[in-house]
């Protein structure tokens, strides 16, 4: 039978990516829009489509724009790459964007749900969460969004990050003052400063949700899920204990810092009672992503160099990004209209 060339419809959302993509199925939706997969009838793959109705909110054409930004401009094994982008031919008839990227089967919270991975798979997909914000981190740019649902995977265990709405440039010239006004991060992986801190941040925020990341891996359950911000903030300090003198200094909040020398305090709890099975450079590791001080924190090359990984870890074949971005780049706080022509444009 012959492919449709008219738009397609899913689950009452219209498709309009015909001729060059059809057989659409739905896959899933998030607060930005509806993916399906199909297929490229030029190249014969198959594909994912995201398509998104950004110019209803400012935010959401931000995030958006931030995102196509970014993923043109990346290219790395393990980042999720941007194939095609289709959108009216001008500014002004431009109601939705379909966003074409390679389909992979599943995602780290999809695969977590039903089964227990070995640790060859956990070290093996932790290295290519590190091989990837390694590239990620040399561009300048936060992720700030790093959860098991934005790492997707294919049968072959090739991960990729994605999801890169919630990103920042990370300029170290700039004084991210006023940024965290911003959602930042799922609450189960946000780093402790970002909870306590009103302005600052540091490359250390991802650091701590490869630490999360790596910990749901070992047990299969999350190990911070906090059901709001104190209750977060308590999960955390049962695990890692009291903050010390010299990591109370790097909470530059008054009321946050007197809240903490205020609480009870707390042991730290050894990381082998909550995995008591788990491999011990993991559990080394762990420790060293989970560092309450950013400071104290590990980076993602040191990471990398770890005895955990040192089968995979091969600094020649870990590349990174060949022109960083600047802080001028951001487009926060451009009017909706200018951001519309601005995704209209190519990049």
């Amino acid at each position: 039978m012959a492919a449709s060339t008219g738009p397609e419809v899913v689950r009452g959302q219209v498709f309009d990516v015909a001729p060059r993509y059809t057989n659409l199925n739905y896959i899933g939706e998030g607060a930005y829009g509806m993916v399906v997969a199909g297929v490229d009838n030029t190249t014969g793959e198959r594909i994912a489509i995201k398509k998104i109705s950004p110019f209803e909110h400012q935010t959401y054409c931000q995030r958006t724009l931030r995102e196509i930004k970014i993923l043109s401009r990346f290219k790395h094994e393990n980042i999720i790459g941007i194939l095609d982008i289709i959108r009216a031919p001008r500014a002004e008839d431009m109601k939705d964007i379909y966003i074409v990227q390679p389909l992979m089967e599943t995602d780290m919270y999809k695969l977590l749900k039903t089964q227990r991975l070995s640790n060859d798979h956990i070290c093996y997909f932790l290295y290519q969460i590190l091989r990837g914000l390694k590239y990620i981190h040399s561009a300048n740019v936060l992720h700030r969004d790093l959860k098991p649902s934005n790492l997707l995977l294919n049968t072959t265990c090739d991960l990729k990050i994605c999801d890169f709405g919630l990103a920042r440039i990370a300029d170290p010239d700039h004084d991210h003052t006023g940024f965290l006004t911003e959602y930042v991060a799922t609450r189960w992986y946000r780093a402790p400063e970002i909870m306590l801190n009103s302005k600052g941040y540091s490359k250390a925020i991802d650091i701590w949700s490869v630490g999360c990341i790596l910990a749901e891996m070992l047990a299969n359950r999350p190990l911070f899920p906090g059901k709001h911000y104190l209750d977060q903030l308590n999960l955390i300090l049962n695990v890692l204990g009291s903050p010390i003198a010299d990591d109370l200094l790097c909470i530059k909040n008054e009321k946050a810092r007197s809240y903490l020398q205020s609480l009870p305090y707390k042991p730290k709890t050894p990381f082998i009672k909550l995995f008591s099975n788990a491999d011990a450079k993991a559990l080394d590791l762990i420790e060293n992503l989970l560092a309450f001080n950013p400071n104290k924190r590990i980076t993602v090359e040191e990471a990398l160099a770890h005895p955990y990984l040192e089968q995979y870890y091969d600094p020649a074949d870990e590349p990174v990004a060949e022109t960083p971005f600047k802080f001028q780049m951001e487009l926060d706080d451009l009017p909706k209209e200018k951001l519309k022509g601005k995704l209209n444009t190519k990049f």
